[in-house]
């Protein structure tokens, strides 16, 4: 089919009057968790008493602060039954299945994995219903009930360990839609793992998955145990770098510890400000804090393309007001070998 002279120009016209729309990534979210010193929950705090710094650069106010709400959670549950946590494992099926549909919501999709002689896993995001909830940790935990009640011990050597265990589950999780949570049901001790607890936890910040622990035992508060480095509070370094909290249960405390557990998840505080300028690739210190307070402020991490240079020298693109944009430090990140 040929077109004549006037068909051509016409469509040259229709050519020249579409427009294109660019659309550029320019804003960072983080879900946020605070709590009073003593990890328990605070009054609501106004948006603009959040405040964040990067590299140790200038603080600068949040652009929009909401409660997390009824967001979509993406809960990956880990059952570690090689350690002291097995005590709680009995009472664990009827707590978790309890916590759809009120802690848990219909939105909320839900990965259930058992560490022992291997990881295996029983449920891989699926929706948060009570009766597949249940189904799923007796299935995971399938093995190790068996062999509780046979009286035997375990003969298996032990193929995965914890900091490897969670780095697979982190994995799994890169695509998850909702809000990425891991929940480790752990004594936090690892025998053999190839990765370490930090290289474990820079996976998670990229993967903006924040890591809570549940041991077993009465209260195990450490005040600032992220900084201590040792084998006891490697666990806790992992949970509040990540965004997340270690906290423990007995027996009998264990369905209401789960519960608050959601609680506080829901409970985060959404913090959105613009995405800097000029950022260099690689892993940069993100602080957020809260005025004239003293609360246990922890932010989850988020992976956040850097600004493409061809486009900023585009000239149809419409740069943001540098004066309007984060000023990034020169702290240096120190990354785990």
């Amino acid at each position: 089919m040929s077109l004549g002279i006037d068909e051509v120009a016409l469509a040259r016209q229709e050519e020249q009057s579409v427009k294109t729309l660019h659309v550029y990534t320019d804003t960072i979210q983080i879900p946020v968790l605070v709590l009073s010193p003593q990890h328990e929950t605070v009054l609501p705090i106004a948006p603009d008493r959040f405040n964040i710094s990067i590299d140790g650069g200038p603080k600068f106010r949040a652009k929009h602060v909401r409660l997390e709400g009824d967001d979509p959670v993406s809960l990956s549950i880990l059952f570690d039954v090689s350690g002291d946590e097995s005590a709680l494992m009995s009472k664990v099926s009827g707590a978790i299945a309890g916590l759809a549909p009120l802690s848990l919501r219909p939105q909320d999709r839900v990965s259930i994995y058992a560490l022992d002689c291997a990881l295996v896993r029983s449920l891989n995001d699926v929706p948060a219903e009570p009766t597949r909830l249940q189904v799923g940790v007796n299935a995971a935990l399938e093995t190790w009930i068996n062999r509780v009640k046979a009286g035997r011990k375990s003969t298996c050597k032990q193929k995965i360990h914890l900091w490897d265990a969670l780095a697979v589950v982190i994995r799994h999780m890169s695509q998850s839609r909702g809000r990425r949570v891991i929940l480790a049901m752990t004594s936090g001790v690892d025998q053999g793992s190839v990765n370490n607890w930090n290289r474990v936890r820079l996976f998670a910040e990229e993967s903006g998955v924040a890591i809570f622990g549940l041991r077993a035992g009465y209260d195990v508060f450490v005040p600032n145990a992220f900084q201590r480095l040792d084998v006891e509070n490697a666990l806790s370094s992992l949970c509040e770098l990540t965004g997340g909290l270690i906290f423990s249960a007995t027996p009998k405390t264990v369905t209401k510890e789960l519960e608050w557990f959601t609680e506080i998840v829901r409970g985060r505080y959404i913090v959105e400000f613009p995405r800097p300028l000029h950022g260099a690739i690689g892993p940069h210190d993100l602080l957020v804090s809260v005025d004239k307070s003293n609360a246990f402020v922890r932010s989850a991490g988020v992976s956040v393309p850097i600004v493409d240079p061809a486009t900023l020298a585009d000239p149809t693109t419409v740069l943001p007001d540098p004066s309007l944009t984060p000023e990034v430090g020169k702290h240096r990140v120190i990354t785990p070998h």
